[in-house]
Formats: structure tokens, sequence, C-alpha cells
């Protein structure tokens, strides 16, 4: 591996040196692309501790976190805030998003279940996010 030189996108980083318009998109793309269709493989092949194993690299790489920064603040519903009132519009909070992104210490909170009707009168379950406590 000395010879190889590793992709922007790959490499560990601190907060402070990640800017918003000095990410390689492509190879961020790339790299999710390349993780979930190993984990395709894997599953395919039965090999499910596998795939928990490249869900986890994902979940705690810096291209999946970049990438699911940008599929939240690069859409339609960009300006509707989530259930705790932030939305990320300039570029450096979206590089802060992308550093605050954590597995540990979450714990989500309880939806309230609301019934709504259906065109055939039947009813249907729908979660709502109460918001933080």
């Amino acid at each position: 591996m000395e010879g190889k030189q590793m992709g922007a996108a790959t490499r560990a980083r601190a907060p402070s040196d990640v800017t918003w318009d000095g990410i390689n998109w492509a190879d961020v793309q790339r790299q999710v692309r390349r993780l979930q269709s190993r984990m395709v493989k894997a599953g395919q092949a039965g090999r499910h501790n596998r795939v928990k194993a490249l869900q986890w690299l994902l979940t705690h790489s810096f291209s999946g976190r970049a990438l699911a920064v940008k599929r939240v603040t690069e859409n339609k519903g960009r300006n509707t805030p989530g259930v705790d009132k932030i939305t990320w519009k300039t570029p450096a909070a979206k590089a802060n998003a992308i550093a605050s992104l954590k597995r540990r210490g979450y714990s989500p909170l309880p939806l309230r279940r609301v019934f709504i009707l259906k065109k055939n009168g039947k009813t249907r379950p729908l979660g709502i996010p109460t918001g933080i406590s």
C-alpha cells in the first residue's frame, strides 16, 4: 500500500480540513456504489455477516456520510427541517454535518401513530416524529 495513493474520499479527515466544495463527488459516489455492490453480492451469496460488516463500513466511511448529507441537502425537500428543526444550507454547515454524523449516542424517540383513511375505506398507519424532548 505504500506506493498506492489513497483517494480524497477514503482518507480519514478531521472536521477542520473538510470543505464542501473540495469534495470529489465522483470519488465519493464511486466508493459508495462499490460498497453497495459488494453488499448485494454478499447477500446473494448468503454471507449475511459480510453484509453486516459492509453496512458498518458504509455508515462509518467519509464517503457514506458525505453522500447522505448531499442527498438530504440537495433535493426538493431541502428547506424542510427535520425533527431537530435544523436545515443545513451553507457549505460550512454541510461540512460540519458530515463530521457530526455519528452512530454512537443516538436513541430514536417513539413515533406518534395516526391512522389515515385510504380510498377503499380502510385505514393505514402513519408514524409522525414527535420532536426532541
